[in-house]
């Protein structure tokens, strides 16, 4: 393990999660071979992971078959599915959860995508979801949409523990960090026990790169250019100016007064690190994105290829003083980013709802 790639992040103080999920790496061992050789300390999951899985991969067949007579609708069957997926998962992690006394060895499962922007349907979802897998190491994902920033608040303080996904902005995430704050401090208030909550903060990273960069090359053509010097820089900038908010939160005297009663903090997670451009290293967004405290969940590919050639470098620290220039730099050029988060929470939650809806009626043709 030593000579380990993956394993060496660890030794910086960031966990190494996988997301993918299918049924196979649950059952031949590979997930636990994972763990044990990578040092793999979680695993994130979404609709499009499960509607590739389900619809590709043989291994769903007799699952499908078994309940298709038993459900009403394929909702139901995409739910038994999915919820014995991740109760496997989180079983398989649950000694990398001991050991790490809560801070490592979850499972995420995300609500429907088609709640993005309904508050009390996510909960009430959520709140389903952790009953019926009744698992301490599992996260319920939720968007970080506004209608989400309630719904995480209102979550957090029943105790369930929380992925929040789609984050494409500083701005965001200090909202979101709001919220569990404001959450933990509602259930510390009526008595109720912090120490079991986990929740991490999903930021979203190559899919800035990607919109930002065809904003730049569009520059470039115009004669601009200086655009082409901020190539690839963007998601980089804004992941380290997310992470300097999340020292100063962790350093107020609110997080303080939760962390004496035994809180746990809400970790960065970097997520859409698979790299886009082929102009890029096919590892850019974890040798970037090393950081103390921090989560980097990994799609297979990228996993298997920082393993293969990964190297550590400077991580985050190298982008926290070029941060506030790039952003200075985009704006100059009329980069509007608060505009180009917003278009990327609206494509994140469209490319998580049509596959969703696609394996639906995949499903429902063999249901009928």
């Amino acid at each position: 393990m030593d000579g380990n790639p993956l394993t060496r992040l660890r030794t910086r103080g960031q966990s190494v999660w996988l997301d993918d999920i299918h049924r196979r790496m649950l059952t031949d061992g590979s997930l636990a071979r994972m763990i044990e050789t990578d040092g793999l300390a979680g695993l994130t999951s979404n609709p499009a992971i499960f509607a590739h899985a389900i619809m590709s991969h043989a291994e769903y067949r007799p699952a499908v078959a078994e309940l298709l007579p038993k459900v009403a609708r394929s909702t139901e069957l995409y739910e038994a599915i999915v919820l014995d997926d991740i109760k496997r998962a989180a079983d398989i992690f649950r000694p990398v959860y001991d050991r790490a006394e809560g801070g490592d060895g979850f499972a995420s499962l995300e609500v429907s995508p088609h709640l993005a922007h309904d508050t009390a349907g996510t909960v009430a979802e959520a709140r389903r979801l952790w009953g019926r897998l009744e698992r301490e190491n599992v996260m319920i994902k939720v968007p970080g949409t506004p209608a989400g920033l309630a719904a995480i608040r209102s979550l957090i303080g029943e105790g369930v523990n929380v992925n929040v996904t789609l984050l494409f902005s500083p701005e965001r995430y200090r909202q979101v960090t709001d919220a569990y704050l404001a959450g933990l401090e509602q259930r510390a208030q009526r008595g109720g026990e912090l120490r079991h909550i986990a929740s991490v903060a999903s930021f979203f990273v190559s899919r800035i790169d990607t919109l930002v960069d065809r904003l730049l090359d569009e520059h470039a053509g115009q004669g601009r250019g200086e655009a082409r010097a901020l190539r690839g820089r963007t998601a980089t900038s804004l992941a380290a100016k997310a992470y300097d908010l999340y020292r100063e939160i962790t350093a107020s005297e609110r997080w303080r007064a939760l962390a004496r009663r035994g809180a746990r903090p809400q970790r960065l997670l970097w997520a859409s690190t698979s790299t886009k451009d082929s102009r890029y290293s096919d590892v850019k967004y974890v040798e970037d994105l090393v950081a103390g405290e921090t989560v980097n969940t990994m799609p297979l590919e990228t996993l298997s290829a920082f393993r293969d050639h990964g190297k550590g470098g400077a991580g985050l620290a190298a982008f926290r003083e070029e941060a506030t220039r790039v952003v200075r730099e985009l704006a100059t050029l009329g980069i509007d980013l608060a505009s180009v988060a917003q278009q990327l929470e609206e494509e994140g939650v469209r490319k998580f709802a049509e596959p969703f809806d696609q394996l639906q009626r995949w499903l429902e043709e063999r249901r009928k």
